[in-house]
């Protein structure tokens, strides 16, 4: 009944933390990533709150701080691109922004030194007969696991086999999000934001390059993510066409662009993370995240599952419950702010940019009055 070997099901951020700390818990472990290699685009991400010790404990802080963007203030900016003002990027000191392609990689790097990793392959059926898994593979050799965990994100083929059609579980939160590298050296050192109704488009600084993100208000579609890439690279075009600033050039990158990332922004909620031997960690189980944020709950959700199951191998139905019950504290905080991230992010209407905006404005006066200088760029 206990558990000495695991399949995780996705090399991403929850994935590559959760093979770290259950190899380093004696657990044999594998991971199994559909990608032949690591996506390059994704929009920067923070590590913070409780990810942070988790990253330290795994001596990964220096180097997730020398790949740090170097964004220190978002600044919002009018069509013509003047200035609207300023607030600063982070509010915790010890917080560290990165691109997520860095985080990933890094955390991958760090697990494949403790764990087996297979590139290019993807997980076909499961079959669990309550002392175990059978697992079929797309391209490998049918095994046998005590235990699996899917860390295969928003559209977990994991969750699909195990709980049932993703329908049931995600809610729309009715923005779309796409990202795409650009390709050229930071210009600045403060992230570049401008909105319409509906609409934001933001320039982020990160080390050596820029990452351009769209954010904005469309009508569900099944599963962004499958589309074809070109069906996405319209949808982007559609959305932001007749936007000045720097939109029309961005848009003429959008359609050359082969590395374009899209996906809807829900939110995941199931009544359980786990079913026999079968559980959920990161954006599978839970996603919540807008504003980055997402990364530091899949650490640290990945760390606790971890734990639990290091610590009470010999329990693992136990261990799945006490791992649940902690990790939701903190995914119910994540998630009741998600509502109004989205709102403050893109807000419908011109005069809902313009309540918005009112932080811009004041910060820089508040900010002399204190004292505090304006980060460089």
């Amino acid at each position: 009944m206990s558990v000495r070997n695991v399949l995780v099901a996705g090399a991403g951020i929850a994935g590559s933390t959760l093979a770290y700390w259950l190899a380093r818990y004696g657990i044999d472990t594998t991971v199994v990533e559909r990608a032949a290699e690591q996506r390059s685009s994704g929009s920067p991400v923070d590590v913070r709150g409780p990810a942070l010790p988790v990253v330290e404990q795994m001596n990964l802080l220096t180097p997730l701080r020398e790949a740090a963007t170097l964004a220190r203030s978002l600044t919002a900016v009018n069509s013509s691109g003047g200035r609207i003002g300023w607030i600063p990027s982070q509010t915790s000191a010890n917080a560290v922004e990165i691109p997520r392609s860095s985080l990933a990689g890094i955390l991958a790097r760090a697990a494949s030194a403790h764990a087996e990793v297979v590139h290019g392959d993807s997980v076909l059926t499961l079959h669990d007969d309550g002392q175990g898994v059978e697992v079929t593979f797309e391209r490998s050799a049918p095994r046998r696991f005590d235990l699996v965990v899917g860390a295969d994100g928003l559209h977990s083929r994991v969750r699909r086999l195990a709980f049932g059609l993703e329908s049931q579980f995600l809610t729309h939160l009715g923005l779309h999000i796409a990202t795409m590298p650009l390709q050229q050296a930071a210009a600045d050192r403060t992230v570049l934001l401008h909105n319409a109704p509906g609409r934001a488009v933001a320039v982020h600084p990160t080390v050596g390059s820029e990452v351009a993100a769209f954010v904005f208000r469309a009508p569900p579609r099944s599963n962004t993510r499958g589309q074809d890439m070109e069906q996405n690279k319209q949808l982007v075009i559609d959305a932001y066409s007749g936007m000045g600033w720097r939109v029309p050039e961005l848009l003429d990158r959008v359609r050359h662009s082969g590395d374009l990332y899209c996906d809807s922004v829900s939110r995941a909620r199931l009544d359980s993370w786990s079913r026999g031997r079968i559980v959920l960690v990161g954006d599978a189980a839970n996603c919540v995240s807008l504003l980055g944020e997402g990364s530091s709950t899949a650490i640290a959700g990945a760390a606790t599952l971890a734990h639990e199951l290091g610590t009470h191998a010999d329990e693992p139905a136990a261990a799945l419950r006490r791992y649940e019950h902690a990790h939701r504290k903190r995914v119910g905080r994540a998630q009741r702010g998600v509502a109004l991230a989205s709102r403050m992010l893109v807000p419908a209407t011109r005069a809902g940019t313009a309540v918005r905006d009112v932080p811009f404005r004041m910060w820089p006066v508040l900010a002399s009055m204190r004292g505090i200088e304006r980060p460089p760029g």
